[in-house]
């Protein structure tokens, strides 16, 4: 009889049992020192700042300004599921939020309409990228970049390179303005497509197989699972949320303009890769990502009340992507040698 070595950096309730305290926080750390960190760092802005970080203000601020980041990450978060990238969330922001205000001012099209019309042209754009990255096999970075630029110079030539100003309904409004229970509706955005998430990826077989086609393709296809349609199909996902978010973000601007947008790539995907680092390390995860964008959220909020210069945020968002890479790299060859470390025999009595 043989022992299964499990292949999870995160441990089970099981093996913390049998430890005593200090070992087991030292077990749990590498698997819990971010949100660990994300409350530390949150004390310490606190007690440095005391009128302006704990402050019901500063608190749905920052819920607000980085729910935006947040749903972008859990975009990302699909297609890096099957291991693959798309940059489109990026880009195509700038050109889904244009398109969700041009639609109202200039055609006088109603705002859910408005909408629906954005939702149906980022999804096909994600259907565009699954194609090239499956069918035509164009590596998904490189494939991405090239129609996230055309999405870009979309935008551009669409507004001429001005912004888009007018009229627009209080119910499109409200899309981002409303505060049920005093918590910014982009917050509730971000709660809601968690949830949605987290069942799809940690409860349904949907999800089990997206992360087995990121873990090893072929043997993947070997087991029967259909790599092609899955990754189409996680393009797609990152299309609609994409698409999703550039409707709150117009919501939120009241007006179009394509120097926006790009700003919010380099976050996004910051949080995500630090979500691999984290909750389930070695792979992205829903938990992982949202406490990656809260930490980025708690760090740059308390930096800027500390008095720091502008260019901290993008300092801050690529030191933070650098470590974040390399700390995924680790763990994904730790998972990698779970998995493939030889199994010893357990010796069994008769």
């Amino acid at each position: 009889m043989q022992s299964i070595k499990s292949a999870a950096l995160e441990p089970t309730r099981a093996e913390l049992a049998g430890l005593s305290g200090w070992r087991a926080a030292v077990r749990i750390l590498p698997a819990y020192g971010l949100p660990i960190l994300a409350v530390l760092l949150a004390i310490f802005f606190s007690l440095l700042l005391p009128d302006s970080f704990p402050t019901a203000l500063n608190v749905r601020s920052i819920l607000s300004d980085k729910g935006i980041i947040a749903l972008l990450s859990l975009g990302a978060m699909l297609p890096m599921m099957a291991g693959r990238i798309d940059l489109t969330i990026g880009f195509g922001i700038v050109m889904w939020h244009i398109l969700a205000i041009t639609l109202q001012v200039w055609y006088h099209v109603p705002w859910p309409l408005a909408c629906g019309v954005v939702l149906l042209c980022s999804a096909s754009a994600g259907l565009v990228n699954g194609l090239l990255v499956e069918i035509a096999q164009i590596d998904s970075f490189i494939a991405t970049l090239g129609t996230g630029t055309i999405l870009y110079a979309l935008a551009l030539w669409l507004t001429g390179g001005r912004q888009v100003t007018g009229d627009l309904a209080q119910g499109f409004i409200n899309v981002n303005a409303l505060s049920p229970f005093s918590i910014p509706m982009p917050a509730i955005y971000v709660i809601v497509l968690g949830v949605v998430l987290w069942i799809v990826t940690e409860r349904l077989p949907l999800g089990r197989r997206i992360y087995a086609i990121g873990a090893n393709e072929r043997a993947a296809a070997l087991n029967g699972i259909s790599v092609r349609a899955n990754v189409i199909g996680v393009f797609i996902g990152s299309g609609l949320i994409a698409g999703f978010t550039g409707c709150v973000l117009a919501s939120k601007l009241q007006i179009g303009q394509a120097n926006v947008g790009l700003d919010y790539l380099l976050p996004a995907l910051v949080g995500t890769f630090l979500g691999t680092t984290t909750i389930r390390p070695g792979r992205v995860n829903v938990l992982g990502t949202i406490v990656g964008v809260l930490i980025l959220a708690i760090g740059i909020s308390g930096i800027q009340q500390l008095g720091g210069a502008f260019f901290v945020e993008p300092l801050f968002n690529g030191t933070t992507l650098v470590v974040a890479i390399a700390l995924a790299g680790v763990a994904q060859r730790r998972r990698s040698a779970a998995v493939s470390e030889p199994t010893k025999p357990v010796p069994t009595s008769e």
